[in-house]
């Protein structure tokens, strides 16, 4: 390979992907995961987490095998442990990583049982007045970890960090449904500027409470089609009514082309590029002409240097909320046009649910396996298609196609967009 191929079409390098890792409620690694993706299979199922009779929403997508406390930052940290730790073994790096880390990472808050257990020490019942003060001066008295690690947002960036041996200070960021796409926007960039050769992409969520369930349910975003939890997650379709939330985690080592090359490494797929834009239209909902979300997508195109004909699959944000999805239509119809009906789309949510922090950087690694393999998953459940949506959505079961080319779309709450787009490695 010359040392023009390493570079794209406006001279910057190529990013490999060399390593990858996954964990989502169908199982850890991405063998038991792309098994039971195509095959259909639901990871969505009953909370028996934490008591949910109260509740309008009863189910998700956790994950309840993992050995990790109940708590969000644990869980959190678990998650993102174990994807990395896969993806670096596939990537053959042992010892300290040796370049800069990016962790996307939920907005944290202590669970309330940790603020209970405090206030209880303080000799405080928790709907006293004074009970914050209290728990404050507690923790002034006495080191409480398990308290730190939850309430501190760079908690999950530092210990990998420690466990890895990346350079630098790591970064956590959070933007919404967007920030696994995101964290791996940064890698790309770091390397495309010449700071390193290799980075660490990181993208974890492990926030599914009662809390959470409230909120969403507040903003009537769930689903609550608990009867049989393995069909409330149902994109594109006529009676889909919320999406499901999730956890999960996945880690991405990115590195120039030429490097992977020179080091001997597999190249998984490439990076081709990436678009990223703000929408101000309301704090939660997407601005119902797609503006924003078109943008989006044509910056990521253009960023690879494609056009509207050089998407083979589209791996879809697909929440399973009424708006967003026809938005979504909506957005990819203008951008692709007369190209779109011969365009498979799928939403891995229909299976896993949304892993909101984690999503973007799930459904990379999904959308590399899909050019990999040949294989499309499914967008499980739809059975009943909404006319209004006339898209080539791949039906229930999964389809074999020559993909080269995918567009993965993330557009998340408070305005963050950012979609991806991933090749196959050059010839």
């Amino acid at each position: 390979m010359t040392k023009r191929a390493y570079r794209d079409h406006l001279g910057r390098p190529l990013i490999a992907v060399t390593g990858m890792g996954i964990v989502t409620s169908l199982g850890q690694g991405k063998e038991d995961n792309w098994r039971a993706l195509t095959s259909g299979t639901s990871g969505i199922h009953a909370i028996t987490r934490f008591p949910t009779d109260a509740l309008a929403t009863r189910i998700s997508g956790t994950v309840d095998f993992m050995n990790a406390p109940i708590i969000s930052g644990e869980l959190s940290f678990a998650f993102a442990d174990a994807a990395t730790r896969e993806a670096m073994a596939q990537a053959s790096i042992d010892g300290d990583f040796n370049g800069p880390l990016f962790v996307a990472a939920p907005p944290v808050e202590c669970e309330w049982s940790q603020r209970f257990e405090l206030a209880d020490e303080a000799g405080l019942g928790a709907s006293e007045e004074n009970a914050y003060d209290g728990i404050l001066a507690t923790l002034r008295k006495k080191p409480h970890e398990s308290f730190t690690r939850s309430a501190l947002f760079g908690t999950v960036a530092e210990r990998l960090a420690d466990t890895y041996g990346t350079r630098g200070l790591p970064v956590t960021l959070s933007t919404a449904c967007a920030s696994g796409a995101t964290a791996i926007q940064l890698g790309v960039d770091a390397i495309r500027q010449g700071r390193t050769d290799r980075a660490l992409t990181v993208a974890t969520d492990g926030s599914v409470n009662a809390e959470s369930l409230i909120r969403f349910s507040l903003l009537s975003a769930l689903s609550t089609q608990n009867d049989q939890p393995e069909k409330a997650s149902k994109p594109f379709t006529k009676d889909r009514d919320g999406f499901v939330i999730a956890e999960g985690g996945a880690a991405l080592v990115l590195e120039s082309l030429e490097s992977a090359i020179g080091r001997g490494a597999r190249v998984l797929g490439i990076l081709k590029g990436y678009g990223e834009k703000a929408d101000h239209f309301h704090r939660t909902r997407s601005s119902p002409d797609g503006g924003p979300a078109i943008a989006t997508i044509q910056a990521a195109l253009s960023d690879a240097g494609l056009d509207e004909t050089g998407i083979s699959y589209i791996n879809a944000h697909g929440t399973s909320t009424p708006e967003n999805d026809k938005m979504e239509y909506q957005s990819l119809s203008t951008v692709f046009g007369d190209h779109l009906p011969n365009i498979p789309v799928s939403s891995n949510k229909s299976m896993i649910g949304h892993t909101l922090t984690a999503a973007g950087a799930v459904e990379a690694i999904f959308s590399l396996l899909t050019i990999a393999t040949g294989t499309v998953p499914p967008t499980i459940n739809y059975e009943n298609p909404d006319p209004a949506i006339e898209m080539d959505v791949v039906p229930n079961v999964k389809r074999d196609h020559n993909v080269t080319s995918v567009l993965s779309n993330s557009f998340g709450f408070g305005g963050q967009n950012a979609c991806l787009v991933m090749t196959a490695e050059p010839a």
